[in-house]
C-alpha cells in the first residue's frame, strides 16, 4: 500500500506540475505565431499561423491537447527551428542527466563521510576544521568554482578538457570525462549544505537511547554510530538529498554555459533567449518530471531503510 500510495502521489504531483508549466508559459509574453513570422508579418497573417497552430482556442483546450500529446512523447515543436521538441529533449538529457546524477553521487561521496566524521568528534578540531571547509563551500558560487577548476586542472595540469561535449557515441570515456569537472564543480556547493545536515542528523542519532545502550555495553562512539545508528541518520539526509537534486538541476542551467556542454539547461536558456516557449515549455515539464522521479525514488528509498516508514 505504501508503495502504491507514493506513486499515486507522483502520478498527482506530475499531473498539477503540468497545468502549472502550462499555464506559467501561456501567461508569459510572447506570440509564437509572431515569433514564427517576424515582426513584418500583417495581423492578418499572424491570425491565420494562430489558428493554423491552435492557439485561439480556450486554454483548457490547448492543454489538454498538448498533455495528451506529451503523454505519448510528443511536445510539439519549435518554433524557432520548426523542428521536433520530444527529441530535441532526448537527446539534451543524454548530457545532462549524467551530469546531474555525476554530481550527485560526488556530493554523497564527500558529505557523508565529513559530515560522520564531524559529528564523531562533536567540538573537536574535526569537527572545527569540517565546520570551516563546509562554510567556505556555501560562500562559492557553481559556476566560479567551476571556473578555478578549468584553470587549474585543464589551462594549468591538463588533465582535462576546458569544454566541450565529444558525444557518447563517438568517445564514451572521453564524454565521461569532460562531465567530471563541471559535475565537480556542482557538487562543491552541494556538498557543503549536505554535510551540515548529516553531521546534524548523526549528531541527533547519538543522543538516542538505543545509542548509549550500545555504548554501555561496551561498543566505543564510532562502533555504535556505525553498527546501529547509521541507517536512522540517513533518512532524513536522504529528504534533503532529495530536495537539493532540483538546486542541481537547476545549476546545470550555468554550468553546461560555462563549460559549453550541449545540455537540456543550455537548451533552455536559448529557448528562453529567442522566446521559444513551447520548446522552454516542453523542457521545464521533462526536469519537472524528473525531479519528481527522484523524489519518489528517494520515498521508495525510506521503505528499505526503515520498514516501519508507511507501515500504518
Amino acid at each position: 500500500m505504501y508503495v502504491v500510495r507514493r506513486v499515486g502521489v507522483f502520478l498527482v504531483s506530475l499531473l498539477t506540475a503540468s497545468i502549472l508549466v502550462f499555464v506559467v508559459m501561456s501567461i508569459l509574453p510572447g506570440d509564437p505565431a509572431r515569433v514564427i513570422l517576424g515582426t513584418q508579418a500583417t495581423p492578418e497573417a499572424v491570425e491565420s499561423l494562430r489558428e493554423e497552430l491552435g492557439l485561439n482556442r480556450s486554454l483548457p483546450t490547448q492543454y489538454l491537447d498538448w498533455l495528451s500529446h506529451a503523454v505519448r512523447g510528443d511536445l510539439g515543436e519549435s518554433v524557432f527551428t520548426g523542428q521536433a521538441i520530444g527529441p530535441q529533449v532526448a537527446n539534451r538529457l543524454k548530457i545532462t542527466a549524467p551530469l546531474a546524477l555525476m554530481a550527485l553521487t560526488f556530493t554523497v561521496l564527500l558529505s557523508f563521510p565529513l559530515g560522520v566524521f564531524a559529528a564523531a568528534r562533536h567540538r573537536q578540531a574535526g569537527d572545527n576544521i569540517v565546520s570551516v571547509i563546509s562554510q567556505l563551500g556555501l560562500a562559492i558560487p557553481a559556476f566560479w568554482a567551476g571556473l578555478m577548476l578549468v584553470t587549474l586542472f585543464a589551462v594549468r595540469l591538463r588533465w582535462f578538457p576546458a569544454g566541450g561535449f565529444p558525444g557518447w557515441g563517438d568517445s564514451f570515456f572521453g564524454s565521461l570525462k569532460a562531465l567530471l569537472l563541471p559535475a565537480l564543480s556542482l557538487a562543491i556547493v552541494q556538498s557543503a549544505i549536505i554535510t551540515r545536515y548529516v553531521r546534524s542528523a548523526v549528531l541527533e542519532t547519538l543522543r538516542e537511547d538505543y545509542i548509549r545502550t550500545a555504548r554501555s555495553k561496551g561498543l566505543t562512539r564510532s562502533q555504535a554510530l556505525w553498527r546501529h545508528g547509521l541507517r536512522n541518520a540517513a533518512i532524513p539526509v536522504l529528504t534533503i538529498l532529495g530536495l537539493q537534486f532540483a538546486a542541481l538541476l537547476s545549476g546545470t542551467v550555468v554550468i553546461e554555459s560555462v563549460f559549453v556542454l550541449p545540455g537540456l539547461g543550455r537548451m533552455l536558456l536559448d529557448g528562453i533567449t529567442r522566446r521559444d516557449l513551447p520548446l522552454v515549455q516542453g523542457g521545464a515539464f521533462v526536469i519537472v518530471a524528473f525531479i519528481l522521479l527522484i523524489n519518489l525514488i528517494v520515498d521508495l528509498t525510506y521503505r528499505l531503510l526503515d520498514p516501519r516508514v508507511g507501515a500504518r
